[in-house]
Order: structure tokens, then C-alpha cells, then sequence
């Protein structure tokens, strides 16, 4: 009940809250709005949201800014409550009742023995002195809550070596002679299984193997593995403890403490964790949420034509199962989280860019003149700097140590007791002048204003990223001018403009206005002939400045085909103020800059070779973007059944007709394949870490948000690999977007903006990593609460069929599709539930072979060398890899048969100066180490390339030109420097 009120509160109230920066809101008022409704962006589930997704990253990000103060834990203890206990047992017997019957006792009890446990190892200090803990609380599939806990050591109290981890860990069955009571605990609390062999339906058996990975090893001393985790001692002493009638070793021992045990009676693993591999798995651990649990429910709906409110709260007490003893210890109002010291997280902003929390429906006037609007916790220590000469020592992470924040006052005060540690939000890179503020606020002591921030040996830099670069933060530009001067050698004043872009966007420059200063005439190179060209006349003579702005209009352009403006990269000049005002609705040009004529007679053919289904389908979607509130469609169909000869032609339709359709899908390859197509996450802005309040974003007003206002048709192609959180973003925005028009779309799926979505379930769901079924089924689309708008629509007759040159082509064809598609379907060999081995068909083996690799290679690629330059061989046939290994040496062995030198690229790897302590992270995380790191979507540290070697680009860093894209063919290298020319 009280879960189910919390969420009631934010459920009535969050399409109430928005939020803008101070500075958005002012141009606002003085573009003539007055109506908070129309700005911003909507706020969803806060994290202050106990057990939320974004509390949860909060916490982790907390516990990891403890253990860059403290240092590495180096305990980690799991401490278990006992419902018989004296105390539980005393109260209960007197009513008459069982333990589980007074959730509330168990509760309260195990605080108790929490405080005192917590007490013991810090104020007592049972191993040592301690210096931070950390604690959270999970409660059992049975309900019993249970802590698990991480300690920080001083320096001279850890446990550095196998000798003395054996001082405070036992993994040993203790004497049941000599000590009877530290054996029965043992044996009521300590011992694991039986399971394996002895009991194959234990609950810690997965496929067949103990997920805990017992039975240990039999040691004689203990030691420490290769990625960090010790190895207890654990004798062969003949001793053993009798469960469920089967004799349990020493293999079989949880590692406790002996004093910790006889002290509370329960169960208290204790577990040492001093190694730096096993970091990020703990705080993970200990910060991972509430487990899940997937189920199907049905309710009965006898007006299926009324749209209901979407409730996405509801899914969030629908999906998460609360115990007795949680809701009590909710209603308690006990710890979830502990950490002491405390972790003050201290949030920043640029000049006027505060952001600014705001009602529905309010009057921007009333909201800029509150007389606290420009009083925050960021401008508060620049007050409190001027106010106490101490506080000027201090950066703005380390003042909570020395001062504490009254919320209620605004003011930073000298602390009487304890301290605090500070942690600075993170930002992102692309976040600009915030990335840089946040870079020097770790390194500046005492600023009493902003402008005492960008201050550097008494000089007063224009932008936080030139006073970074004076303190030496930032790397040299020199090999970006040099790549520029370099590239128009051979490039056009439109490449090389776009170059620069790309440079821009990706966030490789440091001082941007530099680079331009140095190359402007470069980039400018073409400005003469251009205009010269437009107006017919040849003698028009064009000033250094109207070169410059004609540059600076061409590059504001292609900035804004990706989101971004020159006024995104200060201290960049801008184009004058006529050159702007003709772009601001760029993404809508460019949506309408089409050949109509042309369109129109691709439409007439391609709908006059569609399916019966085909047209069936297409003239329900036409249909539906002509009438409101009518129009979420799913199209299913494999491979190969004409999904995407759909959308040419209702692209080719509409647009021929002057209407917006946004294509749109899950992947950049699947993208490439769509008329004008993006992927979604460009498209719509949606977070990359995505959770079940997120939204996108897109603020009102914006050009992406006015896009999607005159939009006709969006089409989503292959989103059953998305997470269905994706899907629910894009819905909340859209309807929070389209309110403007209609005030009904608040209620209705996308707002009421046409969508397809398209894909077959049969093909590979969302990736969930470390993920059961469960979390996989979670996460699909048809398990979001959109999937109950969706009109199903199935594509059955497949059409590459009907390209077959002759009919022994056709049945092969036809032969290999049926039997994937039986595959897909799960009727291959027998009935089953998802799991099953299959027979691959021998005619679709490659059985004679020595080198499987080079196998697949030649049987793929026959007549490599003959054809690697044929850009028709190479784009219909790819090696499909399982993993980043065998991708390398594929990769690898085809470069050794292409003619030519090779030549290596090296990555730059470093740490980020944006963090605190970033010169101590250096000395830990060398470059040797960075290089060593390779995951998915990473390029290798080294790079091997060939002249004429096909390359697929991994990133799209050009998403209005669809650079992502195979090419191949001239790839020229200059062996001196850093430029490649690709052929597309």
C-alpha cells in the first residue's frame, strides 16, 4: 500500500513537472511565449524514486565515488537474519504464532543485530579501523531480509597476503570436539548443498552446474587467481558435517569468520575482495535493484475501439514482487542504502544555464521572477568562497568535507561535526562548455565567481575549454590542422568542410576556434567559384569576410543535419544573422527536398507489382494517415516477404505528395536500406542507457520536436532487437510533443502520429547482458503496454522467390527459406520450449577442410584476389562471427591475401581529465593497460590496413549523408600522416 501511494504521487503528478534551462526560458518570454506548456522537456520517475532505475545508478555512482576516496574495499560480508533468534522466538511463542507470521519483529530484530554488526566492525574495530562502509539490503525469495556489506580499511589495517586473510577467514569445518558451538553453527548456517551430483534439483544448479561453483578445490594454504579472487584453504582433514543423509567436506564451506558467528548466530559470510578486478562487480552487486519476474496477464476489454490512458507506472508494481518483511521494512522507513561517509552530490551549471523545474500550465513571467531563481547549490559555494577565507582552499568536490548544504536556506555552512564526500554529476563530453566547467572545478580552489573559474595566471580565458587548455588539460590540435592541410591536397572545399564538421561533432579538437583560425582559408577555397557560379558573374570580386561566412554557413549547415549548431562550439564564430535565420528549419527542408515528379513515378510502379497482402497493407497505413488517433500498425513477416518494398513505396507515396515520412530503424546497416532512413536512437534522441522512465531527448520547440509535428508517417524497421524501453521513450515524448496540437494525445499511443513498426520474432530479440529468458522475454516489444494498440498485420509469400532466374534457383531457394523458417518457429526436430539442438542440413556444411577459417573464407569469397576491388562482389556476401576473436582473425587472414604493404594505426588511449584524481587514475590505468581493452563497439587498439582494402565504419559520424555504409575500393594512405581516403 504505501509502495503503491508513492508511485499514486508521481503518477498524478508527473505530467505536471517539466524542465528547461533559466536561459531557455528567457528567450522564450522574449519570442513572445508566456505558456510553460510549450517549452521543455517532461520530467517522468525521479531518482529520488526509492528502488527506481536512476536511484539505483545514483547509489552505484556513489559507492564508486567512496572507492575513489577510500581506496579499494577490501571485505565484503553477507549477513543474513535467523528467525530464531531469542528475541523473535520470545515474542512469537508468546502469541502463539511462527515467525513468518510478524514480518514486522523479523524487521525490526535484524535492524537491531544490523546496528550492532556494523558497530562492531567500525567502532569496535573488529578488523581493523575502518574508514567507510557500505551496506544494501535484499530480502530473500522467501522474504527474510539480508545485508550485504563492504568495509574500507585503514592503510595499516588490511589483509595484503594469504597469511593474513587466514587470520580473520575460515573455510574449514571447525572441531566438533573442542568447539561444538562454532560447529553447530557451521553446520545449521555455513554449509552449501548438497548439490551437484548428490542433488541435481538443488536451487543453485544451472544446466547441470552449480552456478556457485561447488564443490571448491582441496588446498593445502590459500592463494590468490589470476583475475583477483582468493582461494580459501581448504584441507583435506578427513572432517565432514552430514545434510540430507550425504557427507559434506570442507569443499562444501561457505568462508565466515568464527568470532563473527559465535557473536551473532546466523549466517555471515565474509569474503575477501582487495583486488581491483573485482570493483566494479561488487558495486554493481550491491547496487542491482529488485529481481524480476516475467508474467503474462490478460484482462478482459469489451470496448476495444476506446483508447485508454496508458498507465506505465502500473507495469512497475505489476512486474516487482514486495514481501511481507520489505514492505515492512519500507513502512519502517529503515535503510535500503548505507554508506557512510556520506556521499553530497553536488550538481553544476555554466552561466544562466541552471535548470529550472516547472509546473504544467505555468506563467514563464511568474517563473523568472521568483526571487530564487538564480540562487543554486553551484552559485552558493561561490558565496560561501567569498564569505569564509578557509573555504577558498578547497575545490568544489572536496568542500562537503568542510562545509554542509541547508537546502532550505541556499547557503553552504562550516560543518560542527562529521564530513562528507563530494561528488561531481557526471556529463558527458558532447554536454560542451559543462564537460570543461566540470574538468577545472577539480582543479580550482576558492572561485568567487564564474569568470574566477576560467581564470588561469591572472588571465581571464573567453571559454572554460581555453582555460583547460592553458592548464595544460587538453591535447595539442597540430595533427587536425595538419590532417585538413593535408586532405586539400586531393579533397573539395565541401569535403574538407565537412571533415572539420565531423571533427567538431566527434569532440576529437580541444581548441576549435584555433583550428579554424589556421584553416579557414582552406575551408573557404570554393566560396569564389560558388558564388561566382550562382550569380553568373565572373568578376565578382568576394571579400576575406564573405569568404568566412560563406564557410562558417556550409559547416552551420551540416552541423544542423546532425542536431548541432556552430553556437554548440564556443568560442567559434557564427554566420551573420541572414545566413541563420535561413536554416533554422533545416531538418524540415530537407525532409521536403525531394524530385516529386520522380517520386510520383516510382509510386505508380512499385505499387503496381505489390502482393494482394501487400496492397492490403499498405492502403490500411495510407488510410491511417489521413485519419486521427488511428494509426500504430505492426508488420511481421521473414526475410524476404517485400517488408521493405512497403516502405519505398509509402515513402515514394507520400513524399511525392509534399507530406514528412520519417524512416527509421534499430540498426545503422538496417537503415542504409530504407529511403532517407537514420536509426532510431538519432532519429528520436533516445538515451543509449535506457530504463522504464526514461524519455527523449527533445525538448518543445525544438527543430527535431517541430519535425515531428509535421510529420505523416513514421516507419520503424527491425525493432524486435530493440528494448521495448526504447519504444515507450519515443511514445511519452511524442505525446508530450504533439499536446500542442491536440491536448488528447496525452492519451493516446504516439500521441496519435501514424507509426509502423516492422520485424519477425522469429530473428534475434533484444541482447540482454548476463540475462536469463526471463529478462530477454521482459524487454520485448510485445511485452511493453504499446503492444495492445498494435494492429498485427502478417506478410506470408516470399518475393525473392519471383527474382529466381530458373526454377532449380527457385527451389533451392524456397528449400533453404522453409527450413529457416521452420527453425524460427521451433519446429525443427522436436517439440520444445526454446531449446532444442539442431540438425543443420549437410548441403549447408562446409565439410572439407583443414583451416576452418580459411574454409569459410574461400567458400564465401571465391576468387578473392581476382575480385576484391568489384564493389558488386563485395556488397552481397558477409561472414557472420560469433565473437570479437574470431571477427580479428577473420578479418586478419582476408587482409593476408589481399597484394600490398600493410600498415598499423595505433589508438591514443588516456583518462578522462573530467574526473577527480585523474593524475592518480593515470599512474593506475597506464596506457599499456587502456590499449589491452577491447569490447563491442570499440575499435582493436591496432589497425591493419591494406590500399583497396574493404572497411566497414562502425559509427555513424555522419548521420544526415547515411555514412553508414561498406567501402571499399581506393583506400589511399599516406604512409606520413593520418589521412585515409575512402571510395563509398
Amino acid at each position: 500500500m504505501v509502495e503503491s501511494q508513492r508511485l499514486n504521487f508521481v503518477r498524478m503528478n508527473q505530467k505536471q513537472l517539466r524542465m528547461d534551462f533559466y536561459n531557455g526560458l528567457t528567450d522564450a518570454i522574449l519570442c513572445g511565449d508566456h505558456d510553460a506548456t510549450s517549452i521543455g522537456k517532461q520530467i517522468i520517475l525521479p531518482s529520488s524514486f526509492t528502488g527506481g532505475p536512476r536511484y539505483m545508478a545514483q547509489s552505484f555512482h556513489d559507492g564508486m565515488q567512496i572507492c575513489k576516496w577510500a581506496g579499494y574495499p577490501d571485505l565484503f560480508l553477507t549477513f543474513t537474519c535467523n528467525t530464531n533468534w531469542p528475541e523473535i522466538q520470545r515474542f512469537v511463542r508468546k502469541k502463539q504464532l511462527r515467525a513468518e507470521d510478524r514480518p514486522d519483529i523479523v524487521c525490526r530484530v535484524f535492524k537491531i543485530k544490523l546496528n550492532q554488526l556494523i558497530s562492531v566492525l567500525k567502532e569496535k574495530q573488529f578488523f581493523g579501523r575502518v574508514i567507510a562502509v557500505m551496506y544494501t539490503i535484499e530480502f530473500q525469495k522467501r522474504g527474510l531480509p539480508h545485508a550485504h556489506i563492504l568495509l574500507f580499511l585503514a592503510p595499516g589495517n588490511k589483509y595484503p597476503t594469504p597469511e593474513d586473510i587466514d587470520k580473520i577467514i575460515c573455510a574449514e569445518i571447525p572441531d566438533k570436539a573442542t568447539n561444538p558451538e562454532l560447529y553447530a553453527i557451521v553446520q545449521k548456517f555455513m554449509i552449501h548443498g548438497p548439490c551437484g551430483a548428490a542433488n541435481y534439483n538443488f536451487p543453485c544448479m544451472v544446466d547441470g552446474r552449480c552456478s556457485k561453483h561447488f564443490p571448491k578445490k582441496i588446498l593445502d594454504r590459500t592463494t590468490v587467481d589470476e583475475n583477483g579472487y582468493p582461494l580459501y584453504r581448504r584441507r583435506d582433514d578427513g572432517r565432514a558435517i552430514e545434510k540430507n543423509e550425504i557427507n559434506l567436506d570442507n569443499r562444501f564451506v561457505v568462508p565466515y569468520n568464527p568470532q563473527l558467528l559465535l557473536l551473532f548466530n546466523a549466517h555471515i559470510n565474509v569474503e575477501s575482495c582487495n583486488q581491483s578486478r573485482a570493483i566494479k562487480y561488487l558495486f554493481k552487486y550491491i547496487s542491482k535493484g529488485h529481481d524480476r519476474v516475467t508474467a503474462t496477464l490478460y484482462q478482459s476489454n469489451n470496448n476495444l475501439e476506446e483508447y485508454h490512458v496508458v498507465d506505465e507506472i502500473k507495469m512497475f508494481y505489476d512486474c516487482q514482487y514486495v514481501s511481507a518483511c520489505e514492505t515492512s521494512w519500507r513502512i519502517f522507513a529503515f535503510d535500503i542504502q548505507y554508506r557512510l561517509p556520506g556521499v553530497e552530490r553536488l550538481s553544476f551549471h555554466v552561466p544562466n544555464q541552471q535548470p529550472i523545474i516547472f509546473q504544467y500550465g505555468d506563467s514563464l513571467d511568474s517563473i523568472i521572477s521568483k526571487p530564487t531563481i538564480h540562487e543554486t547549490m553551484f552559485t552558493a559555494w561561490m558565496q560561501a568562497n567569498k564569505d569564509y577565507p578557509e573555504a577558498r582552499e578547497l575545490t568544489y568536490a572536496e568542500f562537503p568535507t568542510k562545509f554542509v548544504f541547508h537546502a532550505s536556506e541556499k547557503k553552504w555552512k562550516p560543518r560542527k561535526n562529521g564530513f562528507s564526500i563530494g561528488r561531481l554529476h557526471q556529463v558527458p563530453p558532447t554536454s560542451g562548455e559543462l564537460f570543461y566547467a566540470r574538468i577545472l572545478l577539480n582543479k580550482v580552489r576558492g572561485p568567487t565567481c564564474f569568470e574566477d573559474i576560467r581564470t588561469v595566471g591572472n588571465i581571464v580565458h573567453l571559454t572554460y575549454r581555453d582555460a583547460c587548455y592553458a592548464l595544460g588539460l587538453l591535447d595539442d590540435d597540430r595533427e587536425f590542422i595538419e590532417a585538413i592541410h593535408e586532405a586539400s591536397h586531393w579533397g573539395s572545399g565541401q569535403y574538407l568542410r565537412s571533415l572539420f564538421a565531423t571533427m567538431l561533432l566527434s569532440n576529437t579538437i580541444s581548441r576549435p576556434d584555433i583550428v579554424w583560425e589556421k584553416c579557414w582559408d582552406i575551408l573557404s577555397e570554393d566560396a569564389r567559384y560558388t558564388q561566382r557560379r550562382d550569380i553568373q558573374f565572373s568578376e565578382l570580386q568576394v571579400s576575406d569576410m564573405e569568404l568566412r561566412n560563406f564557410a562558417l554557413t556550409e559547416i552551420d549547415k551540416l552541423l544542423r543535419n546532425n542536431g548541432r549548431t556552430l553556437m554548440d562550439f564556443p568560442p567559434l564564430p557564427v554566420p551573420n544573422g541572414n545566413s541563420i535565420s535561413n536554416l533554422q528549419n533545416r531538418l524540415i527542408l530537407d525532409q521536403l527536398n525531394f524530385d516529386k515528379e520522380e517520386l510520383a513515378a516510382e509510386s505508380t510502379h512499385l505499387i503496381s507489382k505489390m502482393t494482394n497482402e501487400q496492397k492490403y497493407i499498405s492502403n490500411q497505413i495510407m488510410h491511417s494517415t489521413s485519419t486521427p488517433n488511428d494509426g500504430v500498425f505492426f508488420v511481421h513477416g521473414y526475410g524476404g516477404t517485400g517488408k521493405t518494398y512497403i516502405w519505398r513505396a509509402l515513402t515514394a507515396t507520400l513524399r511525392a505528395a509534399g507530406h514528412i515520412v520519417l524512416t527509421v530503424a534499430s540498426s545503422g546497416i538496417a537503415s542504409i536500406l530504407l529511403p532517407g532512413g537514420r536509426t532510431a536512437h538519432s532519429r528520436f534522441a533516445i538515451p543509449l542507457l535506457i530504463n522504464e522512465d526514461s524519455t527523449c531527448n527533445i525538448n518543445q520547440g525544438s527543430p527535431i520536436a517541430e519535425l515531428i509535428r509535421k510529420t505523416k508517417l513514421i516507419i520503424w524497421d527491425e525493432v524486435v532487437m530493440m528494448n521495448k524501453y526504447c519504444f515507450e521513450a519515443v511514445d511519452k515524448s511524442l505525446r508530450d510533443i504533439l499536446q500542442l496540437d491536440n491536448p488528447n494525445s496525452l492519451n493516446i499511443p504516439f500521441g496519435g502520429k501514424a507509426i509502423v513498426l516492422a520485424g519477425d520474432f522469429r530473428q534475434i530479440l533484444p541482447v540482454i547482458p548476463q540475462g536469463i529468458r526471463s529478462d530477454i522475454v521482459f524487454s520485448a516489444l510485445n511485452s511493453s503496454y504499446l503492444w495492445n494498440f498494435c494492429k498485427v498485420f502478417n506478410l506470408t509469400q516470399n518475393m525473392r522467390l519471383r527474382s529466381q532466374s530458373s526454377s532449380h534457383d527457385e527451389d533451392e531457394v524456397k528449400e533453404f527459406a522453409d527450413w529457416l523458417l521452420n527453425v524460427g518457429e521451433g519446429k525443427v526436430n522436436e517439440l520444445n520450449d526454446g531449446e532444442v539442438e539442431i540438425e543443420i542440413p549437410n548441403k549447408l556444411l562446409i565439410t572439407d577442410f583443414n583451416d576452418p577459417i580459411a574454409a569459410i573464407i574461400s567458400s564465401t569469397y571465391p576468387s578473392l584476389q581476382e575480385n576484391y576491388i568489384n564493389a558488386e562482389y563485395l556488397k552481397d556476401m558477409a561472414i557472420l562471427a560469433p565473437t570479437l576473436e574470431i571477427v580479428e582473425e577473420v578479418n586478419q587472414h582476408i587482409l593476408s591475401q589481399l597484394p600490398g604493404e600493410e600498415r598499423i594505426y595505433l589508438s591514443s588511449d588516456s583518462i578522462s581529465n573530467s574526473c577527480q584524481d585523474s593524475q592518480s587514475l593515470d599512474d593506475l590505468y597506464t596506457p599499456d593497460f587502456l590499449n589491452t581493452i577491447n569490447c563491442s563497439g570499440l575499435p582493436p587498439h591496432k589497425l591493419t590496413l591494406k590500399i583497396s582494402a574493404p572497411i566497414m565504419l562502425l559509427r555513424n559520424i555522419d548521420q544526415s549523408s547515411q555514412a553508414f555504409v561498406m567501402v571499399q575500393g581506393s583506400l589511399s594512405l599516406n604512409w606520413a600522416t593520418m589521412s585515409l581516403k575512402l571510395k563509398l
